[in-house]
């Protein structure tokens, strides 16, 4: 009986379980990716011909052939990589228009004697696929007894015809990778065979031979060469046997010789294997760089196209449409919205992971942007009616120096992320700091849940890459997976740390800090109503962390307050209404559901005789609610979380809303500055500002103007347009730089429009800095601080509030005027001669912006959209200047006019919006 050798059971235990392995999971891992081509070309014919079915009943009841063409004639274009045809039949099974005239339209009929397909349908004809589904007229009229799928109710059938080559294509590609994938893996194995039958098998025939020899008295014999494992064990073994016949000394001699030459051979070996890992390791830096770069790519190439549909699907919004029409276009646009929050998340990702995340610093409020953020998310937690509270540390400043874009990216994300995984109970924030410095602050922002928890064993997984707790999580909330591990990296970025603690069932507590410079400059002050000062409030509140936030800010304010916790404490208080009398405010917390609803109206009628001023804090923002409440008796209604600014209006409404900009008429600095714009109103209003920190400002109309002044006169400062005629704003700084007395005078970028990419170019360029348009007083101010001689600014003023002016426009946010006071710092007569440039500028600007449009001139749109832009920054014209704003960004990035078209619509209205309201709102203003 022939007896297997180690030779052969080296091949068949590693060989063989290596090819069955590959093979089963190549087939299954072919097949599974088969199956899902097949579906994927099923679930995109079905999202393509559902649509046009709904979206063909009125052109197809009223005979439009054109509308139907164009409509069945985008798609097709629009999905031309698979769609070959598109047609529509009559009820009589007749083609009523097609989509491409020479397309096979006799496969695509119905054939003779069948029914009209009453739901989506397909038949395979090899190389295609023809999609049918009937046009139902929901809207006609019939008995109750009639059903939706009756065949009176189809008034037609449109019908696809899909290309299957590209998937048959993909599925070869699939089937051929796999085959080579497999083959690798066997080559690879086979290698490694023959690899480990040469370190095993010839050695042992060595020894054998060796023995053999030292057996027949031949003791100078050895076994030499490096063996592996428990072999170089043995090998040592019969030598030591063999030198012990030897004499003692020489034995020793040779052992240290053997000793020596086995040491330098496995260095050698280390320093070849250190050398491999760092080739390996810089070969898998290149592909993560690659990987990144392609993520980054394609994350902004989604983002194109799903703009066009968010604009257009916002477009037929606006037209009249049936119920169910609206409902479905409004599911695209939020579905459409959602895959724009996932696609940033990836580019966020992309970014981080490529290390091309910049973070900012500049000043900011660290209350304003927080509570901007939380107003964005109050909506989904009272939806779910979860307790929403905020307390942000007194000791806490206020104003700082840092990233609040990214700051605030975080805290979204684990606020919503508490939210989404809540459904009874609250959501809490704390937010605290600590200063680390001179100058440094550590802050912390604590987010805590009642929600679901995260189980033990899923809690080391919960930052990973596209991962969450639990797999279901994914399907039953939805998410990419990417918040928790972009918050972590941008932390990180922020010079700070993140963490969490969960009970499963009981709820989470996500925490995490961030650095931030402490402001020298008092830019922000917080509205602190004196007249509340002293004032007594009876305060009811259930929730203890909403109970302590509002607490400290009422104490801050110092006024005399009462806190109920119970509604049996509110009961025996009500009991005695004389007691009631003393107090000037009462503060109602409560949770209003509709059990809840009467239990309010009994809390405010039974206050309203004795408290001459009652206020409630819900957890909705339900205008009909709050106005129901306000009719029962109270005072004024807000929406939880409560907030510095809200609770000071609530309280004190009449009280004039304090300016966040600094005016410093008495403490300007000894120097000359020099402002370069191309607009006369910008150029206007940055002078005016400039006028209230420096004592000289000297101005230019274009880049040209620019350099003839920097040859005669110093400065200790240079604002500079980008855009301007003549010579734009980095040409004049390359002159400026090498011609001029200014070489080395700090010149700031002054432009209404920059994104990422431009700021590094305009800091390559030689910029010091640069600030965006609509330039904001307190980073003006900031400037001046950063490039001057500190000695001149030793004297800091103190922030003097400013009243802004109650003009209201017809509609809001078509005119803001306190938005045009604030740009204009707050300078009535300049903000009525800045709004006014612009009304008069408008049917020029709309006539010139047409022409360029009708003519596809890209470069003269883009001047033309600069222009305008910078002229809205400071005019109170949100909406305008928003759309105008995102109209130049989608030209610099070279998006085609055509895909712009929804766009362009908005802002020709808005033009018109803003020009209607012009007169009313001119003749307020000369009232004045």
């Amino acid at each position: 009986m022939h007896k297997i050798s180690l030779k052969d059971w080296v091949i068949l235990l590693t060989i063989v379980p290596t090819t069955i392995i590959s093979l089963i999971v190549a087939g299954y891992l072919s097949y599974s990716r088969y199956s899902e081509l097949d579906q994927f070309i099923y679930q995109r014919a079905t999202s393509i011909i559902t649509p046009l079915a709904i979206s063909s009943v009125a052109p197809l009841l009223e005979k439009k052939r054109s509308t139907l063409r164009t409509l069945i004639g985008f798609s097709h274009r629009s999905q031309s990589d698979i769609i070959k045809s598109i047609a529509i039949f009559t009820k009589d099974n007749q083609v009523f228009v097609t989509s491409a005239y020479h397309g096979d339209t006799h496969t695509m009929r119905i054939k003779a004697g069948q029914s009209l397909p009453n739901r989506t349908m397909y038949d395979d004809y090899g190389d295609y696929l023809v999609y049918r589904a009937p046009i139902i007229d929901e809207f006609s009229e019939k008995d109750d007894s009639a059903t939706l799928d009756a065949e009176s109710d189809i008034i037609g059938y449109i019908a696809v015809q899909i290309d299957k080559s590209s998937i048959r294509y993909a599925q070869q590609q699939l089937l051929i990778t796999a085959f080579f994938i497999v083959l690798a893996g066997i080559i690879i194995s086979a290698l490694f065979t023959y690899k480990l039958i040469n370190s095993v098998t010839r050695p042992i025939a060595s020894m054998v031979l060796a023995i053999d020899r030292i057996r027949e008295g031949k003791i100078e014999s050895r076994i030499s060469g490096q063996l592996i494992g428990e072999l170089n064990f043995l090998k040592n073994g019969v030598n030591t046997m063999a030198q012990s016949l030897g004499d003692y000394q020489d034995e020793m001699q040779r052992s240290i010789d053997q000793a020596t030459i086995d040491l330098r051979e496995s260095l050698e070996q280390f320093e070849i294997q250190n050398v491999e890992l760092d080739i390996a390791k810089r070969k898998a830096q290149d592909a993560n760089k690659v990987k990144s770069e392609f993520l980054a790519n394609m994350s902004h190439e989604l983002r194109t196209p799903l703009n066009g549909v968010i604009g257009f699907t916002r477009q037929v919004l606006k037209t009249p449409l049936s119920d169910t029409q609206r409902d479905h276009l409004q599911t695209i646009e939020r579905s459409a919205g959602n895959l724009l929050s996932i696609i940033n998340d990836i580019l966020d990702f992309s970014k981080l992971d490529a290390g091309k995340m910049v973070i900012e610093s500049i000043p900011f409020s660290i209350r304003e942007s927080i509570e901007e953020t939380l107003t964005l998310l109050a909506p989904s937690a009272h939806k779910k009616n979860i307790e929403l509270s905020l307390r942000v540390s007194p000791k806490l400043p206020d104003s700082l120096i840092g990233d609040a874009m990214r700051i605030k990216q975080v805290m979204v994300n684990l606020a919503s992320n508490a939210i989404k995984f809540t459904d009874k109970g609250s959501v809490d924030i704390n937010i605290e700091g600590n200063s680390i410095g001179q100058h440094l602050y550590k802050i912390r922002v604590t987010v805590q849940d009642t929600g679901i928890g995260i189980p033990e064993q899923q809690k080391s997984s919960i930052f990973e890459a596209f991962g969450q707790g639990d797999k279901s999580v994914t399907r039953i909330y939805g998410g990419t997976g990417l918040g928790l591990v972009i918050s972590q990296r941008l932390v990180s970025e922020l010079r700070g740390s993140i963490g969490f603690d969960s009970i499963e069932t009981k709820g989470s507590t996500f925490w995490f800090t961030f650095q931030c410079e402490l402001n020298p400059i008092p830019t922000l002050q917080l509205p602190v109503p004196a007249n509340l000062s002293g004032k007594s409030i009876l305060y009811y509140e259930p929730h203890a962390a909403s109970r302590l936030a509002t607490t400290e800010i009422l104490t801050s304010w110092q006024m005399q307050i009462t806190c109920i916790t119970q509604r049996s404490e509110m009961d025996e208080l009500l009991s005695e209404p004389k007691d009631l009398s003393s107090f000037d405010f009462a503060l109602i917390g409560h949770d209003v559901t509709p059990s809840a609803l009467n239990e309010v109206k009994q809390f405010i009628f039974s206050l309203k005789g004795h408290i001459p001023s009652i206020h409630l804090a819900i957890n909705s923002n339900s205008p009909s609610l709050h106005e129901a409440l306000i009719s029962s008796g109270a005072k004024n209604c807000i929406s939880k979380p409560i907030t510095v600014q809200r609770l000071s209006k609530t309280l004190m409404p009449s009280t004039i809303e304090l300016s966040t900009l600094v005016d410093l008429p008495e403490h300007k600095v000894p120097i000359k500055v020099l402002a370069v714009d191309d607009n006369e109103a910008n150029l206007k209003l940055i002078k005016e500002l400039l006028l209230e920190q420096v004592n000289e400002v000297l101005t230019a109309s274009d880049g040209a103007q620019a350099v003839e002044l920097c040859r005669h006169e110093k400065f200790a400062l240079i604002f500079m347009d980008i855009q301007m005629p003549v010579l734009d704003g980095i040409s004049a700084l390359s002159i400026i730089r090498q011609q001029t007395l200014n070489e080395h005078t700090p010149i700031i970028a002054v432009t209404a429009h920059v994104f990422g990419e431009e700021k590094d170019k305009l800091l390559e360029e030689g910029f010091n800095s640069f600030m965006t348009k609509p330039i904001d007083e307190a980073m003006l101010h900031h400037s001046i601080y950063e490039y001057c001689d500190s000695t001149l600014l030793a004297n800091s003023p103190t922030v003097t509030p400013v009243v802004a002016e109650p003009i209201s426009s017809l509609r809001p946010k078509i005119i803001d005027w306190p938005l045009a006071l604030q740009r204009a710092g707050q300078k009535s007569a300049l903000a009525k001669d800045m709004f006014i440039g612009l009304v008069n500028s408008l049917p020029e600007s709309k006539v010139n912006i047409s022409e360029a449009l009708i003519s596809q001139d890209i470069e003269q749109l883009k001047v033309l959209i600069h222009k305008l832009n910078g002229a809205c920054c400071y005019s109170g014209v949100p909406n305008l200047g928003k759309v105008t704003h995102e109209l130049e960004t989608e030209l610099k990035r070279g998006i085609a006019l055509d895909d712009l078209e929804p766009e362009f619509f908005e802002f020709f209205e808005q033009i018109d919006l803003v020009l209607e309201d012009a007169d009313a709102f001119i003749k307020k203003l000369k009232n004045k």
